[in-house]
């Protein structure tokens, strides 16, 4: 999406739908998938862990699943901590229903807003990574009253036009027209489909356009060797947003990935921050 920046490590401060229904797996099975059918018609797997609130949400980032490095690490840390943590595929990722060419920012909101509402009770702690936190922020805006605290890791909020519409050439953008999508290359997979239908729902889930009131602890985590996200971007976020408690933490030489052993003790410690425990 953008280049990456930076070479240091420092700190920058800042002051009703329709019912749905949830389908068990394997009945008694704690490492089960569970389901959740939505209002949308769609199936989203998901792992929940009871516990004492806040409850934890993982919100993970393009074409990644519940099954990654961090969403697994948090999820046995909440455990140990006796702390209810919920992990989920948005539709067309992972064991979820759908197929990823057929999404968007907007419907995986939709699919953020069913888990969190079906799943969940009281308050949450939101940690979204890549696109799991613009997804965070759109979350923020559907429903500031739940949110008691918020940590992102290398958040791309509004990049299908940052990052992808921004960076087409005149060749790529008519080939969107007249085929209906592009193909890009990944440092991570196979290259990403991206829909003529993902970059115009993307205009209409932009974040960093109008107001963004985040009226809780924030930590936003970004590594200054990350190639898909900006450090630039990270503190276009910062400026951007308003909030009593905002904290940017640029980590010299971790990468977008953010899942080796210092990056998850960095994550742990950003999530007792915004409980006001650390």
């Amino acid at each position: 999406m953008f280049d990456a920046a930076g070479g240091w490590k420092t700190v920058i401060a800042a002051t009703g739908q329709p019912c749905m229904m949830t389908i068990k797996e394997k009945e008694g099975d704690m490492a089960a998938t569970d389901f959740l059918n939505t209002a949308q018609g769609r199936r989203l797997a998901y792992h929940k862990s009871e516990g004492a609130g806040p409850t934890i949400v993982f919100l993970g980032g393009l074409k990644s699943d519940m099954e990654g490095t961090k969403a697994v690490h948090l999820e046995a840390w909440a455990r140990a901590r006796g702390q209810s943590f919920l992990r989920f595929d948005y539709s067309g990722h992972g064991e979820s229903s759908g197929q990823f060419e057929d999404g968007c920012i907007g419907d995986w909101h939709e699919d953020t807003v069913a888990a969190v509402t079906e799943l969940t009770v009281g308050p949450l702690v939101v940690v979204g990574s890549s696109m799991g936190g613009w997804q965070a922020l759109l979350l923020a805006k559907a429903m500031p009253e739940r949110i008691v605290g918020m940590a992102t890791i290398a958040a791309a909020p509004d990049f299908t036009e940052d990052g992808y519409w921004a960076s087409f050439s005149d060749t790529q953008k008519q080939v969107l027209e007249t085929e209906g999508y592009v193909e890009l290359p990944s440092d991570y997979m196979e290259p990403y489909i991206i829909t003529k239908r993902m970059i115009e729902d993307g205009r209409q889930q932009l974040v960093l356009r109008d107001a963004l009131d985040l009226p809780f602890p924030v930590r936003f985590l970004q590594g200054t060797a990350d190639t898909a996200v900006s450090t630039e971007t990270a503190v276009r976020l910062l400026e951007h947003a308003t909030g009593p408690d905002m904290r940017l933490f640029l980590v010299k030489d971790a990468d977008h990935r953010f899942s080796d052993g210092p990056c998850l003790e960095i994550i742990e410690n950003a999530v007792l921050e915004v409980m006001g425990q650390q």
